[in-house]
C-alpha cells in the first residue's frame, strides 16, 4: 500500500480527536475532590504543592489557565481540558505504537496489502479506543490531576523508542534516545511513574543492537533495573543531595553567603558536562558522548524543580514544606513529611522494639539562621528511628503497620488466628490475597472484565469487586445477582464487559509471543514494571482511604496494546481459513471487535465517567466557607475538607476572609510560619509561641498527665498558664521518657476565660443566649499527650480572646476536637466554638443555632447540581450528601423543639428537593427525617419514606440471607446493621399507626430472626 504512512497518520489523528472529544465532553467543569483542588490552585498561581511536587504539571497547567481569561470559574476547566488533551495525545501515540508493533507481525516482504493494512489499522483503533474507555484511564482523563499527563509521557517515550528502533541503523538515530532522556527528565516534574518504562525501553535497545542470548538477556535485565535505579535513586535525589552538601560546606565551612555552594556546584556540573562532551567527541567515543548527552537532557528536564525553589522564596500563600534552598528541597523530594515503610526487609505489625538498642539516630535537619548567616541544626533526630526485635522482622515484609485497624485487617486477609509472630507463609498470603489480588488484579479486571459498583470495597462481596455480566460466574462469586437490591443494580458504576476485552487481550498476548518474542518481552516488561512492581514497592496496608487503581494505568496501557494485537490474531486465524476474501475478513473482524470491545466499554462506562455539569466539589467548598462568620478561623483535617476550599479561595477568590487551617499540616513548623502571615483578607493566626519554641524537633510531642505535686486534679487551669509552663524551658517542666527529654503539661483540665460583654457585642453569642453564657470554657482531655498541631491549637485558644470566630469542619472527626464538643454550636458544615455549654444531641456534638443554620441551609448554600439525576455522583459526593441530610434533620429537629413547625417542615421539604432519591439514593439518614415528618404531622411523607426505606433494607437482607456461609460471613456486620435499621423502621411504623407497613415488616423481621 503506497499511502500506508499517510493513512496511519490520518487515522491516528482521528482517534486522537475521538478520545479528546470524549474526555472534553465528560470532564468535570470545576475542581474535583481529593488532590485536584490543590493541583489547580498551585498551577494557577505557580505555588508549591505537597511533596514531591509536580512543577512541570504546574507550568503546563499555568499555560492552560491563561485561556480562561478573566473568567476565574473557567480556570479549573482549562486545567481539566489539559488532562483531557494530554489523554487524547496518549491515545494518539498509543495508536501509532500499536500499528508499529502490529506491522512487525505481518509478512511485508512483498509490500503491505490492503487486507494487511486494514488489519493493522483495526488493531490500532481497537486497542487505543479500548484504552480510551478503560475505567482507570478515563477517570484520570477528566480531572486536573497529574496521572493523565504522566500517562502522556509514558505513551510518548514508548512510541519514541519504537520510532528509534525503525531508524536505529541510520545516521543521527541517537537523537531519539536524547529526546527520550529529555522527556524522562520532564516527566519527573509530573510523576515518577513514567520512569518504570525504562526496563522495557532498555530491551528495545538490546534486541536491536545485539544478538540475543540467555546471558545477554540476563545482563540486560540487570542493566535495565540498574538504569532505573540510577535515575530514581541517584540522579533524582543525589544531585540535590550534592547541592545540599556543597551548600553546607561553603556556608558553614567556608563562611560564604547563602546559596554560594549551590551556585558553585551548578557551575561544576556544567563544567564537567562540557568537558565530557568535548572530550568524547574529540576521541570519537560515540556511546559515551550519547550517555553524557542523555544525562544532560535528563537534568535539563529535571530542572523544572527550580520553579519550586524560586516560588518558595517568593513566599506564595501555598508553600508546602517551604523548599526555598537546596537543603530543604532535598527533604521535600524525599517526602520526609510522609514517613517511610519497609520494602525488602523490616518488621511485622506486632514487632516490639529491641530491648538493648530500641532506637537509632536519623539525619539531622538544618534551617537557615539569618543572624549567624549559617545553617543550624534544628532537629538532631536523636533516637528517632525504631530498631525492632529481630525475631519479629523478616525479609520482604508485607504486614508492617502497627495501627489497630490495619492489624485486624492483616489477620482477616491472611487468616491469622493467634497474636504471635506471623509466619512468612502468612506474610505471602496477605501479599497475594490483598496487595496482588485485591489492590491490583481486581483493578485490572475492573478495566477489562467489568466493575461491580463505584463503592470502595474492603473485601466483602458487596462493594468494589470485578464482575463480568455472565450470570453463572457472577452468581458463583458474589451471590445471586437477580436478588441484588435495586439501588445496587442501578449503581452507575456497574459495568459489564462479558470478558471480551480480556479475551481479546489474551489472544493478542499469545499471538505476539508466537510471532515476535522480542517485542512480547518489551510489552510484558512495561506491563509488569508498571503493575506488579508498583505493588511490591508501595507495600500497601489495608483499609486504604480511597481506591488506588489510577496508579496502575500504565500497566493497563500495556495490556490494551495486546487488545489491539488481538484483532490481528483473529484476522490471521480466520483469514487463514478464508484466504480468498482477506480484505472482507479483516474489515469484518475489525468492525466486530470495535463494537464488541471499545463499543461496549464506552456504552457501559459513559454514565459513571461523565462528570459534565457536576459542580458539587466547588459548591461544598463554598458551603464550608459560608458556614463561617466573617474573619473566621476554620480548622480542617482531610483532603476533601481542605483542597476544595483552597481552590475556592486561591482561584475564585471566594471568602478569603476565612483562614483555613489544616490540622494535619499544623504539625509542621513551615505551615505554622505561613499561618502567622496575613493571607488576602484573612488575618494571621493568633499564636503566641515563637519560632524557636515550635520549630521542627522542638515540642513535636508534649505529654499530658496530672502531676499532683503541682496541680489540683479537680481544678481547671487557664490555657495561658498551661502553655507558659509547657514552653518555659525550665528543667522542672521536663520529663525523661527513655528516648529523650520532653516537655509536659501537668494537668488534663483546661479553661479559657470568657469576656461576656465582648462575646455579646461581636456576635459570638446572641442576646437569647446571654443567660447561658459561662464565665469560662472548661474541659478535660483524655489523651496522654498532644502533638504539635494540638499544642498550637491550645496556644491559639489561650490568646484569641474571643475576637475571631473559631470553627471546626464537621468532617474532621472527634479526634481533632480535643474534648471541646460540649461547647460547639452547629451552624452548617461547621461547628462554632461558643461559651455556652450544651449536652451532646443524639450522639452528635453541638447545639443547633437555628437562625444561622436556617439561613445557611435555605438561602446561602449552593448545591452544584447535586439534585440532578442526570449528573453522576460518585461515592465521595454521595457521602457528602449524607452529611447534608443529617444537617437538614438536625435543623428541622431543633426547630421542632422550638415550636417552629412550619419552618421545620420547610427545611425537610428543602432536603427532599435538593437531595431527591432519584439523584441520591436513600440511606440511613433518611430514617430520622421520616421520624421528624411524623412528629410534625406530615404522616404521608413519613409513610412514603419508611415504605421506600423498608423496601430497600428488606432487599438487602434478602440478598444477605441468600448467600452461602462463606459469603455471608463477609457481610455479617452489614447484615446486623440493616436488621437493626429495619427494626427501627418497624418501630416508627407502629408508633405512627402505619399498620399495613408495620405488618409487612413484622413478618420479615420474624423470618429474619429465625435465619440470623
Amino acid at each position: 500500500m503506497k499511502n500506508y504512512q499517510k493513512i496511519n497518520n490520518i487515522i491516528g489523528w482521528i482517534v486522537f480527536a475521538i478520545a479528546s472529544a470524549v474526555y472534553i465532553l465528560t470532564c468535570e467543569p470545576t475542581g474535583s475532590f481529593w488532590d485536584c483542588g490543590e493541583y489547580i490552585s498551585t498551577a494557577y498561581k505557580l505555588m508549591v504543592g505537597h511533596p514531591p511536587g509536580a512543577p512541570m504539571f504546574q507550568l503546563m497547567g499555568r499555560i492552560f489557565t491563561l485561556f480562561a481569561g478573566d473568567n476565574l470559574q473557567h480556570v479549573s476547566l482549562m486545567v481539566n481540558y489539559m488532562s483531557a488533551l494530554a489523554s487524547g495525545f496518549t491515545i494518539l501515540f498509543m495508536f501509532w505504537s500499536i500499528t508499529m508493533l502490529a506491522k512487525k507481525l505481518v509478512d511485508t516482504k512483498k509490500g503491505i496489502t490492503a487486507a494487511q493494512a486494514v488489519a493493522i489499522f483495526a488493531s490500532g483503533v481497537v486497542g487505543s479506543l479500548a484504552y480510551t474507555f478503560s475505567d482507570s484511564f478515563w477517570f484520570s482523563a477528566v480531572e486536573g490531576e497529574v496521572y493523565a499527563t504522566s500517562s502522556f509521557f509514558t505513551a510518548i517515550v514508548f512510541w519514541a523508542i519504537l520510532k528509534w528502533e525503525t531508524v536505529a541503523n541510520e545516521k543521527g538515530a541517537d537523537r531519539w534516545l536524547i529526546l527520550i532522556a529529555y522527556l524522562m527528565g520532564l516527566s519527573i516534574g509530573v510523576h515518577l511513574l513514567n520512569l518504570l518504562a525504562i526496563p522495557a525501553m532498555t530491551f528495545v535497545y538490546y534486541f536491536k543492537k545485539y544478538k540475543t542470548s540467555t546471558k545477554g538477556f540476563i545482563i540486560t535485565s540487570i542493566i535495565s533495573v540498574a538504569i532505573l535505579g540510577i535515575v530514581q535513586s541517584i540522579i533524582i535525589p543525589q544531585i540535590v543531595n550534592l547541592f545540599a552538601k556543597f551548600e553546607l560546606l561553603f556556608v558553614n565551612g567556608f563562611g560564604m553567603p547563602f546559596n554560594s555552594g549551590t551556585i558553585f556546584f551548578a557551575l561544576l556540573v556544567i563544567g564537567l558536562i562540557t568537558f565530557g562532551l568535548i572530550y568524547t567527541k574529540k576521541k570519537g567515543k560515540v556511546i559515551y558522548n550519547t550517555i553524557i548527552l542523555c544525562f544532560t537532557f535528563i537534568i535539563i528536564g529535571y530542572s523544572s524543580f527550580l520553579m519550586l525553589v524560586i516560588r518558595s522564596n517568593a513566599n506564595t500563600p501555598l508553600d508546602e514544606n517551604n523548599p526555598d534552598n537546596a537543603i530543604s528541597l532535598l527533604s521535600y523530594l524525599n517526602r520526609e513529611q510522609y514517613g517511610d515503610w519497609p520494602i525488602l526487609s523490616g518488621q511485622y505489625y506486632n514487632a516490639p522494639l529491641d530491648a538493648q538498642n530500641p532506637y537509632s539516630d536519623g539525619n539531622p535537619v538544618y534551617a537557615k539562621n539569618e543572624k549567624t548567616a549559617k545553617y543550624e541544626i534544628i532537629d538532631e533526630r536523636k533516637n528517632t528511628i525504631p530498631n525492632y526485635d529481630k525475631k519479629y522482622t523478616t525479609i520482604f515484609p508485607r504486614m508492617w503497620s502497627s495501627q489497630a485497624q490495619h492489624i485486624q485487617s492483616y489477620k482477616n486477609w491472611a487468616d491469622i488466628k493467634g497474636d504471635g509472630v506471623p509466619s512468612f507463609g502468612e506474610n505471602l498470603t496477605y501479599m497475594m490475597k490483598y496487595q496482588v489480588g485485591w489492590m491490583y488484579m481486581r483493578y485490572f479486571l475492573w478495566n477489562f472484565v467489568g466493575r461491580q459498583n463505584d463503592i470502595q470495597g474492603h473485601g466483602s462481596n458487596m462493594d468494589g469487586n470485578w464482575i463480568s455480566g455472565i450470570s453463572f460466574i457472577d452468581n458463583w462469586r458474589l451471590g445471586n445477582q437477580d436478588l441484588l437490591p435495586d439501588d445496587m443494580k442501578k449503581n452507575k458504576g456497574r459495568n459489564t464487559f462479558f470478558f471480551l476485552p480480556l479475551l481479546l487481550g489474551l489472544a493478542g498476548l499469545f499471538y505476539q509471543y508466537k510471532k515476535n518474542k522480542m517485542d512480547f518481552w518489551v510489552v510484558l516488561l512495561l506491563f509488569v514494571f508498571t503493575g506488579l512492581a508498583i505493588v511490591f514497592y508501595l507495600n500497601q496496608y489495608p483499609m486504604q482511604p480511597r481506591e488506588r487503581d489510577y496508579a496502575f494505568a500504565a500497566s493497563f496501557y500495556a495490556f490494551a496494546i495486546w487488545i489491539g494485537l488481538g484483532v490481528l490474531a483473529l484476522v490471521d486465524w480466520i483469514g487463514s481459513r478464508i484466504k480468498s476474501k482477506e480484505l472482507i475478513v479483516a474489515s469484518a473482524i475489525g468492525l466486530v471487535c470495535l463494537v464488541s470491545v471499545p463499543g461496549i466499554m464506552a456504552k457501559e462506562g459513559w454514565d459513571d465517567h461523565d462528570r459534565s455539569n457536576r459542580y458539587t466539589s466547588l459548591a461544598i467548598a463554598k458551603n464550608y466557607l459560608n458556614s463561617c462568620a466573617p474573619n473566621a478561623i476554620l480548622f480542617t483535617n482531610g483532603d476533601n475538607d481542605t483542597f476544595p476550599l483552597w481552590y475556592a479561595q486561591e482561584v475564585e477568590g471566594f471568602r478569603t476572609d476565612v483562614r483555613v487551617c489544616n490540622l494535619s499540616l499544623l504539625n509542621t513548623d513551615w505551615y505554622i510560619d505561613q499561618m502567622c502571615h496575613k493571607a488576602y483578607k484573612s488575618d494571621p493566626m493568633p499564636f503566641t509561641l515563637k519560632k524557636e519554641q515550635y520549630r521542627q524537633g522542638t515540642r513535636d510531642v508534649v505529654y499530658l498527665f496530672t502531676d499532683s505535686s503541682l496541680v489540683d486534679p479537680n481544678k481547671y487551669y487557664g490555657l495561658k498558664e498551661v502553655i507558659g509552663f509547657a514552653t518555659s524551658n525550665n528543667p522542672r517542666t521536663k520529663i525523661n521518657t527513655g528516648r529523650g527529654t520532653y516537655d509536659y503539661i501537668p494537668t488534663k483540665n483546661f479553661m479559657i476565660p470568657v469576656d461576656k460583654a465582648k462575646v455579646l457585642s461581636n456576635g459570638t453569642v446572641t442576646k437569647n443566649q446571654e443567660k447561658f453564657i459561662s464565665p469560662s470554657v472548661y474541659w478535660s482531655m483524655k489523651e496522654n499527650g498532644v502533638q504539635k498541631n494540638n499544642l498550637m491549637l491550645l496556644d491559639m485558644l489561650s490568646c484569641f480572646n474571643w475576637e475571631r470566630p473559631v470553627y471546626f469542619a464537621i468532617t474532621t472527626g472527634p479526634s481533632t476536637y480535643i474534648g471541646l464538643e460540649p461547647w460547639f454550636q452547629l451552624e452548617g458544615l461547621t461547628y462554632r466554638l461558643i461559651p455556652v455549654k450544651d449536652t451532646i444531641d443524639e450522639g452528635q456534638p453541638g447545639a443547633v443555632n437555628t437562625a444561622i443554620m436556617y439561613d445557611n441551609l435555605m438561602n446561602k448554600f449552593v448545591w452544584g447540581n447535586i439534585n440532578n439525576p442526570k449528573v453522576y455522583l460518585d461515592e465521595t459526593n454521595r457521602r457528602m450528601a449524607m452529611n447534608f441530610r443529617n444537617n437538614f434533620y438536625r435543623l428541622a429537629n431543633a426547630l421542632t423543639k422550638e415550636g417552629k413547625k412550619d419552618s421545620a417542615i420547610k427545611v425537610l421539604d428543602r432536603c427532599m428537593q435538593v437531595l431527591p432519591k432519584e439523584a441520591v439514593a436513600y440511606d440511613y439518614f433518611m430514617l430520622p427525617i421520616a421520624d421528624c415528618y411524623y412528629r410534625l404531622g406530615k404522616t404521608e411523607m413519613g409513610n412514603t419514606i419508611c415504605k421506600d426505606l423498608s423496601k430497600m433494607y428488606i432487599q438487602y437482607l434478602d440478598f444477605y440471607l441468600s448467600l452461602d456461609r462463606a459469603k455471608v460471613k463477609l457481610v455479617q456486620t452489614d447484615k446486623q446493621r440493616d436488621f437493626e435499621i429495619l427494626q427501627r423502621i418497624y418501630g416508627l411504623s407502629t408508633q405512627y399507626k402505619n399498620t399495613q407497613l408495620a405488618k409487612s415488616i413484622e413478618e420479615k423481621l420474624r423470618e429474619y430472626s429465625q435465619k440470623m
